[in-house]
């Protein structure tokens, strides 16, 4: 049986109709903003997904994605019965998603763009660790599952926990279970030979937030824009992460070098001044240089 609950997510009546369309642009960019201070609880990782999805594809119908996700869950639900444990629904699930549909992670592209847009991942059934697990937590919540996120370093995860025990497993690798010593060979890959151990550093298999989860999904796709110098969309991509996270330094100065490029110098000063702030003591001494230039530029317009 499926206990989603209804009342939970976005109402996306206004839009179901004839999707998002181009007027209705103000309309995601309000409900993004809504989520972005929003408790977690009353929004779905698959709405905010769409939300993000919605400013690149803006005749998308998120109702037609939602349901797909719904449609998942009804045929795993079919499969086990009103007392299946975790393992056997885990088991039901990967069926489903990666035997019977097809799902995988895209190992030819992994930097397509489209690999991180849910409505593309359900479509064409490819993408990325954190999308992928996007899919699977949305299917396993439907069906009752605990499940959450990992942002495991290099390599998002999903955790299912049951009592004192718990299931790491992968989707971008077909859903499998991974053991302690697995999980440490891959802290190796990132970190080298000082890399922690998940036995002593349980923390990184702590459950990720939902906002976590976008910040993530976001900047992996202002990297790969950045990659193809398309300055409007990393724009675009930093104004909803700094939505979720205004007091992020590292963006806030990435923003102001964009809108100084732009000749949008106020924007830019307006930026540095916040990166000042939070940095206190006055800031460094390349933020103190870049704001002289940029009041250098500013007085010349007067």
């Amino acid at each position: 049986m499926i206990v989603r609950d209804p009342t939970r997510g976005l109402d996306w009546s206004a839009s179901a109709r004839d999707g998002l369309g181009d007027r209705s642009a103000n309309s995601v960019h309000d409900r993004w903003q809504r989520i972005a201070c929003a408790p977690e609880d009353s929004y779905t990782l698959a709405d905010a997904s769409l939300l993000i999805a919605a400013e690149e594809y803006p005749n998308l119908n998120p109702t037609a994605y939602v349901k797909k996700l719904d449609q998942l869950a009804a045929r795993v639900s079919e499969r086990i019965g009103s007392n299946a444990g975790a393992e056997e629904t885990v088991a039901a699930m990967n069926r489903v998603i990666f035997e019977e549909e097809g799902f995988s992670g895209n190992t030819v592209d992994y930097y397509d763009p489209r690999n991180s847009y849910l409505n593309e991942v359900l479509d064409r059934k490819l993408g990325i660790p954190i999308t992928l697990s996007v899919v699977y937590m949305e299917t396993g919540t439907r069906v009752g599952l605990p499940i959450a996120g990992v942002g495991f370093p290099g390599h998002f995860l999903v955790k299912c926990t049951t009592g004192d025990d718990h299931l790491i497993l992968d989707p971008y690798a077909g859903g499998s279970a991974l053991s302690a010593e697995e999980l440490d060979q891959r802290l190796r890959q990132v970190y080298g030979e000082v890399a922690p151990s998940v036995t002593q550093s349980p923390e990184l298999l702590a459950p990720a937030t939902k906002k976590q989860i976008l910040l993530r999904m976001l900047r992996n796709l202002k990297n790969i824009f950045g990659s193809r110098d398309e300055d409007r969309r990393v724009l675009e991509l930093l104004n909803k992460i700094l939505e979720l996270h205004p007091n992020s330094l590292e963006e806030l100065r990435e923003r102001a070098t964009l809108y100084e490029r732009f000749e949008c110098y106020r924007s830019a000063l307006k930026d540095l001044e916040r990166c000042r702030d939070l940095a206190g003591a006055g800031g460094d001494n390349e933020t103190q240089d870049v704001l002289r230039r940029l009041r250098t530029v500013l007085s010349s317009y007067h």
